[in-house]
């Protein structure tokens, strides 16, 4: 009896087995070997006299616990499967060894309540026990990733994990009082996704006059809700709260900004009729009459076009098709196409440009350079001539252009003007380096010469002439002025 307990003080002090670590592999014959190793070794040192005893496996777990079965499980199936397979392989005997009795005070029938006499086990269950499978214990969860199952998260604590990315219910935050915490906390981390997100939950989970209340001396979080609404078109509920902040004039724009999603002209000329007398301001007025009066003249200039276009009747039509409507268009693009195709019209009808010019007080900068590239796409230098001449009082006729002559001389050679009627235009241009410059770059050669004669520049004149086709009329030009 005392050897024995000396034994068994032995083997626990003696053990091979290593304690579980990370860096252990997941080997589950090995597994298996050592917990059949440690069951028949403890078969031997097991006495009947400790049977009123508590029973530890070697694991160090009591007797009876749930892991504590499962390997005991396991570890007894394996050594059934060993001791055939061995058998088999030895081919000591032809016929099928029995199991080898099983000690009565084994750690299995402790577990399992059988009784002490030693008995076989059977076929079946030496068959059932194969199909037991080893279960790994599960790692233990850190306490902080339970926090997201119970969600007793603070509102501070909640906004950081937003920032992170983590996914968190807001549900939990019932009260108002909560509610304003988490928003307030939310502002003050300057993450726009979380107050979005923040405001999106109080929108769903507030009325709007509690909402509109607290927003109101929450500047931040009122700019990224108007914001929001904006971008997501939920204008009902943004003219509301615009009206409760008693903003009349984003009230009106608001309005007005609807007319974008109306595709049907005349719904949309009577829109803009019912827009005029919103609270905007003097400026935003006169630009609403404008735009409905843009519109209004545009219908009527459309459906004259189109049947004139229809009937072959005028040549410019035939000439040169129109290529998209007239109408919805903006106020510089309908001032080119009247200049294109309603040049030569009276001021009385409302497709002359100059009727677009006084009616939309349109400045002579702007109208000159559209009628400019109107004009000139169509070749038409008598009119380009025609819109820079001017008289005095005395009748005598002199150029003048609002925009300059190097802008005109840039948008003449870009719709391929030719050379005379550059060259006319550069002599006007009173930089002389700009000058210079500009003739040098469209080749216009008289005005080089001209210019170096002017000048008196005899070393740049001399170097120009290399310039020039050698026999041609400005290398003569070049050498009269030279030799005199």
């Amino acid at each position: 009896m005392s050897r024995a307990r000396a034994d068994e003080e032995e083997y626990w002090h003696s053990s091979k087995f290593r304690a579980f670590t990370f860096d252990d592999e997941d080997d589950e014959l090995s597994q298996l070997k050592e917990s059949k190793r440690a069951v028949n070794s403890l078969r031997d040192i097991v006495d009947d006299d400790d049977d009123d005893l508590e029973r530890v496996s070697w694991s160090g777990e009591p007797v009876g616990s749930i892991s504590w079965s499962i390997k005991e499980t396991s570890s007894s199936s394996s050594s059934s499967l060993e001791g055939r397979d061995s058998s088999l392989q030895k081919g000591s005997s032809s016929y099928a060894a029995f199991p080898k009795q099983v000690s009565s005070y084994s750690l299995s029938s402790l577990f399992k309540g059988r009784n002490k006499l030693p008995s076989f086990p059977s076929l079946s269950d030496a068959l059932s026990d194969t199909g037991v499978k080893n279960y790994a214990p599960e790692l233990r969860r850190p306490k902080a990733e339970y926090k997201d199952y119970s969600s007793d998260w603070s509102p501070k604590d909640t906004v950081r994990r937003m920032q992170r990315g983590k996914i968190c219910s807001l549900e939990r935050f019932r009260s108002l009082q909560d509610k304003l915490v988490l928003l307030d906390e939310a502002v003050a981390g300057h993450d726009g996704n979380v107050i979005t997100a923040v405001l999106i939950f109080l929108k769903r989970t507030l009325k709007r006059e509690i909402l509109f209340r607290e927003l109101e001396v929450r500047q931040v979080a009122l700019c990224h809700l108007i914001h929001f609404l904006k971008e997501m078109g939920e204008q009902k509920l943004l003219l509301d709260l615009l009206r409760f902040l008693d903003r009349t004039e984003e009230v009106a724009l608001s309005q007005y900004r609807e007319h974008l999603n109306i595709q049907d002209v005349e719904k949309r000329r009577e829109f803009l009729k019912g827009c005029i007398g919103l609270p905007f301001s003097a400026e935003d007025t006169s630009h609403i009459q404008d735009h409905y009066t843009l519109l209004e003249r545009q219908i009527i200039i459309e459906a004259n076009d189109r049947h004139l276009e229809s009937a072959g009747q005028s040549e410019i039509f035939r000439k040169y098709p129109r290529k998209a409507s007239i109408l919805n268009m903006p106020l510089v693009t309908t001032l080119f196409y009247s200049c294109f195709y309603h040049y030569t019209e009276a001021e009385g009808t409302f497709s002359s440009p100059t009727n677009l010019k006084k009616t939309f007080k349109i400045p002579d900068k702007q109208y000159v350079l559209t009628a400019l590239a109107a004009r000139a796409k169509l070749r038409a230098w008598d009119d380009v001539d025609a819109l820079f001449t001017t008289k005095n009082w005395l009748g005598y006729t002199k150029k003048k252009a609002p925009i300059g002559f190097h802008r005109v001389v840039e948008i003449l050679q870009r719709n391929n003007a030719p050379v005379q009627v550059l060259q006319e235009y550069v002599r006007l241009v009173e930089d002389v380096e700009t000058r210079l410059n500009l003739a040098t770059k469209y080749k216009c050669h008289d005005v080089v010469i001209e210019t170096y004669k002017d000048l008196k520049d005899r070393i740049q004149l001399t170097a120009y002439k290399c310039k020039v086709e050698r026999g041609s009329a400005e290398e003569e030009k070049i050498n009269s002025i030279l030799n005199n």
